[in-house]
């Protein structure tokens, strides 16, 4: 079964989308890149940006697929929770607009499925998806590679056919 799958980590200043094409076990990246926002500019203007800017992506490679990261909330930084829950919620809203399919995946969940381990480390994820895409250099920025990783789980997901909880 082949799939389109994009990746979505969500953020205020940076966001990482990654467009996977999976077929079977094999899977090869059709876009990948970052949307970059001023932090000086209010929330709304932010809010705004990343509507138009993921919008953009999403109409033009239609992914049968659209997987984002849950939200994660640390007790010392509540407030980074709260945010990045603003930047969830357009990206839900967008892929909702245009009658997307949503997956949602715990940080946890991502790294076991490319490393064997929940607590892997940044780099450890960012080698697996190196190796696993066949790619000459590591992914970077952090927030490309975590778009590409839960784009990756997601498409191992459905190539193992495994059904996933649809976000609510």
């Amino acid at each position: 079964m082949e799939a389109v799958v994009c990746g979505i980590d969500p953020g205020l200043g940076v966001t990482g989308y990654a467009v996977l094409r999976a077929s079977g076990e094999r899977m090869s990246v059709l876009d990948a890149g970052v949307c970059r926002f001023d932090e000086k500019l209010p929330l709304p203007e932010r809010l705004g940006c990343l509507e138009r800017d993921i919008t953009g992506v999403l109409s033009e490679h239609q992914p049968s697929v659209v997987a984002v990261e849950e939200l994660y909330a640390h007790y010392k930084h509540p407030r980074t929770a709260i945010l990045m829950g603003h930047a969830r919620g357009v990206i839900l809203l967008s892929a909702a607009r245009l009658g997307m399919e949503v997956r949602s995946y715990a940080a946890t969940h991502i790294k076991r499925y490319l490393t064997g381990n929940g607590r892997a480390t940044k780099a450890q994820v960012q080698r697996a998806i190196q190796t696993a895409l066949g790619l000459s250099t590591l992914p970077e920025p952090s927030d490309l590679a975590d778009a590409m990783a839960i784009a990756m789980c997601c498409a191992g997901d459905i190539s193992a056919k495994r059904p996933m909880e649809l976000v609510s």
